[in-house]
């Protein structure tokens, strides 16, 4: 007898969906997750999950949607085709064995997915807009008091346990299909001035160097210019305009490139402190175009600096960092930084793309956001994270130049 054709399990599906998404608002910060799992070819939903996680960070949080979402897939679709879609560029390459995993916190959190997710499993990287019901879960989840959204075509008596969920005495019962956890309006956030003393990032860009001035590409796999003597005035300038810092015992760290380090070393001289070496603070890598101006791009290889522009998985010089690989390597250091160094006043000495990314990610901007702020050599963007997970821009491109904007402004 022939073996049997192709057909649906017994559960009905043949190919399933799980979109996934986490977020973090202060990264760390109050976290929560959403997974929803969806019939491949109806896009009707099968089942969904949005649950609050307490304090962690968006890759994280992410990845615990991803661990949901497979898990939904366990108990409703277990042996259909799956696909997962996430707007995480991260996860999506590190589930996918394109990027190694590094950060401590995320490589147990990988495991599990793995051992979760069955052969053959397709992991699709999509923009944030195709992602708007598991971003929807999340938010509800985090927004609500009880901090848990269930929907799905049954009751779900004894959900498995995701690890470091925060728990509440009073659990809402499970929603049925078509169902959904009533709503409450958000919680009041605490003021500021009732909560301790914020984790205040204090980026400093490097001061000029011939590149600078030049307009040159100049990453972390190029040439590693020094400073010049207009650099070097404006960082001391900057140095002096922060030295009132030094009595908050502040933190110095710097890139691992030359401009950086002498810059870092000029304002710890200010600071009366010695300044740490990060290499997750360091400038973009730009390929084939290190050492060329713009002008001199734009003419040698046109294609690929228009795409570089619209495409942010698009590798800069063709062999450098892409914009959504920067995203995820600032997004591990900043968690490291504000992790390391609660409630304290960070001096970080870096380069003008992690800064940008930083600002985006406070505010929340798109990608395109990056090429219009501007970020100015020895310039000082401030930034703080409260004790709930808030974040604000205290200040940004602040310059302690002679027409006096920025020279008066409270950065402490």
């Amino acid at each position: 007898m022939a073996p049997a054709g192709p057909g649906p399990t017994d559960h009905g599906y043949r190919s399933v969906l799980v979109e996934a998404d986490g977020g973090s608002r202060g990264n760390p910060g109050a976290a929560a997750y959403g997974a929803v799992l969806k019939d491949a070819g109806t896009g009707a939903v099968i089942a969904e999950r949005g649950e609050r996680i307490g304090v962690a960070t968006n890759n994280v949080a992410e990845y615990r949607g991803l661990i949901a979402g497979l898990r939904l897939y366990e108990e409703y679709a277990d042996g259909a085709d799956l696909e997962v879609r996430l707007d995480s560029k991260l996860v999506v390459e590190q589930m996918s064995g394109n990027w190694k995993i590094k950060h401590p916190d995320l490589k147990p959190l990988a495991m599990e997915a793995h051992r979760l997710a069955p052969f053959g499993t397709t992991f699709t990287w999509v923009p944030r807009e195709q992602n708007k019901h598991a971003d929807r879960l999340a938010n509800e989840a985090l927004d609500g008091p009880l901090g848990v959204i269930v929907g799905g075509p049954a009751v779900v008596e004894d959900p498995p346990d995701t690890g470091d969920v925060t728990a509440t005495p009073e659990r809402p019962r499970e929603a049925t299909a078509g169902e959904r956890a009533p709503s409450a309006p958000t919680a009041v956030p605490k003021p500021p001035w009732e909560q301790g003393p914020p984790t205040t990032l204090v980026l400093v860009r490097h001061g000029d160097t011939d590149h600078t001035k030049a307009r040159t590409f100049s990453g972390r796999t190029g040439a590693d210019p020094s400073l010049n003597e207009d650099g070097r005035a404006q960082i001391r300038a900057t140095g002096e305009w922060l030295a009132p810092l030094s009595q908050l015992g502040p933190v110095v760290l710097s890139s691992p490139l030359r401009r950086t380090r002498e810059s870092a070393e000029i304002i710890g001289e200010f600071l009366g402190t010695s300044y740490d070496v990060d290499d997750g603070l360091a400038e973009a890598a730009f390929g084939e175009w290190e050492g060329l101006t713009y002008k001199e791009v734009l003419a040698k290889d046109p294609q690929s600096f228009t795409t570089w522009f619209h495409d942010f998985d698009h590798p800069a010089g063709g062999t450098g960092d892409s914009m959504t690989g920067m995203a995820a390597r600032v997004d591990d250091v900043r968690a490291r930084i504000l992790e390391a160094h609660r409630g304290k006043v960070v001096v970080v000495v870096s380069h003008l793309t992690p800064i940008k990314m930083m600002v985006k990610q406070v505010l929340e901007l798109p990608m395109e956001s990056i090429f219009k702020t501007e970020t100015s050599p020895a310039s000082v963007t401030v930034l703080a994270w409260y004790e709930d997970g808030r974040s604000v821009v205290r200040l940004l491109n602040g310059q302690p130049s002679s027409d006096g904007l920025g020279a008066s402004t409270d950065i402490r």
